[in-house]
């Protein structure tokens, strides 16, 4: 049998994806990147050919990233133990200067380059340049791990304007320049809120929210915030994605349209989102906009 996907089945899959195409162009769309999607190298180009698509069809894209796992290895290498604190890194003078020399530079030129070799055009920034993500400690025991105070959206714009995706590494800084590790999820929130997103997309490494974490057929496809807080209270929403969707509600409040918890690990998961009916993962939503 011939698998082959003839001229009519693609000129079928353009023609259908012409409404959503005109309903993004224009658009910021912020893609918080990270999980296996990041790990696994088929997927990393997979996510990668994605994004330069959008961006070829006019979408605003901006790419955020975290690193846990190229983080590790370089403490390991040094001889340093990885410690966390209720699922946060225990960040000293030593670990932040690992985790910004790892974070802004190997993983954020090496996604740069990438982006670059798939025919897009992308700009590297951490959080400290024009001071784009502003900190102060969040726990003394946690030592330089950030709080957002701020976020300055001018870099961004900038970049935006100027036709360049950009890729953003989650360092904030305080007033006095001491650099601070900022968790990812609630960077992306933040900025996506700052730079007035119509989506942020949060690649998990689970199906999305569950309304049995056990069942990846359980999936709940749509919530509104109070919905999300209910499920909150019921206990369906437990462990790591307590937090994770703690900064889809915070987007939320804070003026992005719509934020999508999905898995980063199915192929082409953000096209599946952005241009279908389907869509993909769990979409959370102001409950104004039901």
């Amino acid at each position: 049998m011939n698998n082959e996907i003839s001229n009519a089945d693609r000129a079928e899959v353009l023609t259908a994806a012409l409404p959503y195409i005109k309903k993004y162009n224009g658009k910021i769309v912020v893609v918080k990147y990270g999980g296996n999607a990041m790990v696994n190298e088929e997927l990393k180009q997979q996510v990668m050919q994605d994004i330069v698509l959008l961006w070829l069809i006019g979408v605003k894209v901006v790419l955020v990233h975290g690193g846990g796992p190229a983080i590790n290895e370089v403490m390991e290498r040094v001889g340093k133990k990885p410690e966390f604190v209720d699922g946060l890194r225990v960040t000293d003078q030593e670990t932040i200067d690992i985790v910004q020399m790892v974070l802004s530079g190997k993983v954020n030129k090496t996604l740069v380059n990438l982006i670059e070799s798939k025919g897009g055009k992308a700009m590297g920034i951490s959080g400290m340049d024009g001071r784009l993500i502003e900190a102060e400690q969040k726990d003394p025991r946690l030592g330089f791990v950030g709080n957002v105070t701020n976020i300055r959206p001018e870099p961004i714009m900038d970049l935006l304007e100027k036709g360049y995706i950009p890729v953003v590494s989650t360092i904030g800084c305080d007033k006095d320049g001491n650099a601070y590790n900022i968790n990812g999820d609630t960077a992306a929130a933040y900025i996506a809120g700052a730079i007035e997103a119509e989506r942020l997309i949060m690649m998990t490494d689970i199906a999305g929210i569950l309304k049995d974490k056990d069942d990846p057929e359980s999936l709940i496809p749509q919530i509104t915030v109070s919905e999300a807080q209910t499920l909150y209270r019921d206990g369906v929403i437990s462990g790591g994605m307590i937090p994770k969707v703690g900064c889809c509600i915070e987007a939320i409040y804070k003026g992005v349209q719509k934020v999508i918890i999905m898995d980063g690990r199915v192929p082409h998961s953000i096209l599946m989102e952005l241009m279908t009916d389907e869509g993909a993962g769990t979409m959370v939503l102001g409950d104004d906009k039901q």
